[in-house]
């Protein structure tokens, strides 16, 4: 791939992930949010729904209530009523409006007798009841008491109540509703600074969410969340920037495999693109059936490097959950070792797991440590002269693997570097050894899954040693590994 390609995939990559995060996003792009818009919408909520609730509840316990509060009111006002009723009674009949309108301005609530028979209208039955039968009737509406004047059609009112005889105060608010209103406005303006230093944090974390968003529709991977000062948002925080680690690391990974990819399919190709020219120009059926039988090694090649590639892709784009089983430890390594001895032809392939406790049993993943194993051993029959040892042991609660080679070792300051894709030494563990660079990439991906790692060194027999190491799980691998 050349550099204008590799630009052009890059621009492509970057494009279809800036589409997917405009997609998702289009009303956060659009700035039609603000602090002073959300506050404005959530106080009018609040408040009208802590309005809403108040009346609510006031009318439910007056309701509840207003028995109460007119007996109480009957009492309070008999006597009054009374001893102005034996005044009355005092003077005949028809000098009883004159006689009311005397008493009416010594009290501070209005007095008057009118005819029975007017009030049907505006009381209601119960309390009609209540009228005839010499007892005190309240008209809650008006505020008003009505009592019957002994056995006569006349009916003795008092009230309204609550009206003020004062000229100088008939047009001022009454007390009790400016205190009201006094009290609700402090309610309002102490709940909107309450409010407001509540939902300034929830709003900063809002808007590092939406640079962040942005900045990653932009196609700028790198950009992350910070620590949310609300603990509303974050987890929502941390959810994101695990995202965009994980498409970052995928972004790089699909990098990493399209230029090594690219790269190593340019032998191959060549070889192939040699042998057909050669083909065309020989007509010796010796030199057809050696160019033959090198395309076909050429494509057994592009087949095992496609296979390992995918391999390799899977494990880094899925992370699938390991599954442990727990197995009897050297047994399974022996029989690993067995499943590929024949690939080491002559060499000398033998297992040590004499520091191994006796019914040593391990949990592994059965279908993915084999893998990470058989992808050791292979790199040690490359490089191996004539013997290849694979050993096991326990160490600090961790299982270990080794596996040496007598072969010309690896430097120091390389044995990291070949855990990565598409990394291969140069001068001795060059090319001509055959793969590409993703056998111990991939074995360190299933150990790093399983809680462990796959790390190298120098041999006991002068070459290298590459070891997997993870957590011993298994009860009794455990008790035995602390026994010993």
């Amino acid at each position: 791939m050349t550099g204008t390609d590799a630009r052009q995939e890059e621009r492509r990559r970057g494009g279809l992930a800036r589409s997917l995060f405009r997609v998702s996003l289009p009303r956060w792009r659009s700035g039609r949010y603000s602090l002073s818009r959300l506050f404005f919408n959530f106080y009018l909520l609040a408040m009208g729904s802590f309005v809403a609730i108040a009346f609510t509840a006031d009318f439910v316990i007056s309701t509840a209530q207003r028995g109460i509060t007119d007996d109480y009111a009957r009492r309070f006002m008999r006597g009054t009523i009374t001893l102005i009723e034996d005044e009355l009674f005092r003077h005949p009949r028809h000098q009883w409006a004159r006689k009311i309108k005397d008493i009416d301005e010594k009290f501070s609530y209005r007095l008057d007798i009118v005819e029975r028979i007017t009030l049907d209208r505006k009381l209601t039955p119960a309390q009609v009841v209540k009228l005839d039968a010499g007892d005190i009737a309240i008209d809650h509406d008006g505020d008003i008491m009505y009592h019957r004047l002994g056995t006569s059609s006349r009916v003795l009112v008092v009230g309204p109540l609550a009206s003020n005889r004062n000229p100088e105060l008939v047009d001022r608010m009454p007390l009790e509703l400016r205190l009201s209103l006094l009290t609700w406005s402090l309610t309002g303006v102490i709940f909107a600074i309450a409010l407001w230093f509540w939902i300034r944090p929830i709003w900063r974390d809002l808007e590092a969410l939406r640079q962040t968003a942005r900045s990653l529709g932009d196609g700028n991977f790198g950009a992350r969340a910070p620590n949310a000062r609300s603990q509303l948002f974050a987890p929502l925080s941390d959810t994101m920037n695990g995202m965009a680690e994980r498409v970052q690391q995928l972004i790089a990974t699909h990098r990493e495999l399209s230029c090594g990819i690219s790269h190593e399919l340019r032998t191959p190709i060549a070889r192939m693109r040699f042998a057909l020219e050669m083909l065309a120009e020989t007509s010796e059926d010796s030199e057809r059936e050696r160019l033959w039988s090198m395309m076909e090694d050429d494509l057994d090649e592009l087949d095992h490097l496609i296979d390992t590639s995918l391999t390799y892709a899977r494990f880094e784009r899925e992370a699938p959950e390991p599954h442990f089983t727990c197995v009897d430890f050297p047994e399974w390594l022996e029989d690993e070792v067995d499943n590929v001895r024949l690939l080491g032809r002559s060499l000398e392939v033998t297992v040590d797991c004499s520091r191994l406790p006796e019914n040593c049993r391990v949990d592994l993943d059965r279908k993915a440590m084999p893998y990470a194993l058989r992808n050791l051993l292979r790199n040690a029959f490359k490089y191996a002269h004539a013997r290849v040892v694979v050993s096991a042991e326990l160490r600090d609660g961790r299982v270990q693997i080794h596996v040496d080679d007598d072969g010309i070792g690896i430097p120091p300051e390389e044995r990291e570097h070949i855990f990565s894709a598409f990394t291969r030494l140069d001068r001795s563990r060059d090319r001509a050894t055959g793969g590409y660079g993703l056998g111990l990439a991939i074995a360190r991906r299933v150990l790093e899954l399983q809680g462990g790692t796959a790390k190298a060194s120098e041999a006991p027999l002068g070459g290298a040693r590459l070891t997997l190491c993870w957590p011993a799980q298994c009860t009794a691998c455990m008790e035995e590994s602390a026994s010993g």
